[in-house]
């Protein structure tokens, strides 16, 4: 892949989710009567103001990372109109914009990547072992499964809807397409001598695109939407433990910068350019709008949500912390991520994520 592709996947990809978050949190300071001193676009050194509305300069920076919103007072009450002199709820609504915005971005390009549907692919059989379940059925190289115990086989991101493992001991059937003919064969997949949890065949199989789309209804793409949302959050929260349970691999854990982000989807779109099939960059670029919008509402100094903790604390003690104490709390914890994103760029330009 080229820097060119990776560039062209940060500006197709990551600028416009970083842009629809600020915007987010512009458009409810703004509804709360919140000054905005700056809507830029990239970050500063600033290169040219565009224009000026409503005591807003919007602006084009030089650095192409996204873009940046900039509140009057936002860690001092005593500056009218601005964000720290707010109410609680003018605060944390704004705070909390970004994040919603995200969401609503990645149920938006998730429910049309569904509506259009993955690609249809065949399972096909590329290999048989000898002495094993499926040659002893009588499966043959070329067959393609269509069916198990009458349930049709259909493919979805990667994966399918039929496990073996969950057929481990019983017999069961196999509708198979070979040579124009519908057959239906018997086999028992048997426990893997490794790992007894797991089924085996004893068949190689490739999934080959036949040309169509599974397209969903517009009622089964939203679910399906609200479905993968869900799951990236869930995955989140359950990752650090599945990683101590040892049930993720510290390289399927491992955290990626923008640069690494950049990598996979300037990868993603080279391959769409040749075939035409832009499921997966759009697909990607919801999955990583709800990723931005989840992390940023973690409780953690300098992100969205360290700020919502601080209101929250607020809220509960009945006085806020001292805007010194708090702007402390945040200097600090900007340098410690600034410094976590220096490391995680240098380990994607040192080590690419394997594709």
């Amino acid at each position: 892949m080229s820097i060119l592709w990776m560039i062209g996947g940060f500006i197709l990809v990551l600028s416009p989710i970083i842009i629809i978050h600020e915007l987010g949190h512009f458009w409810a300071a703004r509804a709360f009567g919140i000054k905005v001193e700056e809507f830029g676009l990239g970050f500063p050194p600033r290169a040219k103001t565009l224009f000026e509305h409503k005591g807003t300069k919007f602006s084009l920076n030089w650095i192409p990372l996204g873009g940046f919103v900039r509140p009057a007072g936002e860690d001092d009450p005593t500056i009218p109109g601005g964000l720290a002199s707010a109410s609680k709820t003018a605060r944390l609504v704004t705070l909390s914009a970004g994040a919603i915005m995200n969401f609503i971005l990645a149920f938006f390009i998730l429910w049309g990547v569904f509506l259009y549907g993955p690609a249809e692919r065949e399972m096909v059989i590329t290999e048989i072992d000898g002495g094993q379940a499926a040659e002893m059925a009588g499966l043959q190289v070329g067959d393609v499964i269509t069916a198990v115990e009458d349930e049709s086989i259909f493919t979805s991101m990667g994966s399918t809807n039929w496990h073996i493992s969950d057929y481990i001991g019983e017999e069961i059937m196999m509708t198979i397409e070979r040579a124009g003919d519908v057959l239906t064969l018997p086999v028992t997949p048997r426990a893997d001598e490794d790992d007894p949890l797991r089924g085996v065949l004893g068949i190689t199989i490739a999934l080959n695109e036949t040309g169509g789309r599974n397209g969903f209804s517009l009622g089964d793409a939203a679910a399906e939407s609200v479905h993968w949302i869900w799951e990236v959050i869930s995955l989140t929260v359950r990752a650090p433990g599945m990683l101590i349970r040892g049930e993720l691999s510290p390289a399927e854990a491992r955290p990626i910068s923008v640069v690494g982000i950049s990598q996979i989807v300037g990868t993603q779109a080279q391959q769409a350019s040749q075939t035409g099939d832009w499921f997966n960059v759009f697909f990607f670029a919801g999955i990583v709008s709800v990723g931005l919008g989840f992390t940023n509402l973690l409780p953690l100094p300098a992100l969205d949500g360290g700020r919502i903790l601080f209101v929250l604390i607020e809220a509960i003690r009945g006085k806020r912390v001292s805007p010194e104490r708090e702007g402390l709390v945040h200097a600090i914890g900007m340098l410690l991520l600034l410094s976590l994103m220096v490391v995680m760029i240098a380990n994607d330009l040192i080590n690419p994520i394997p594709l």
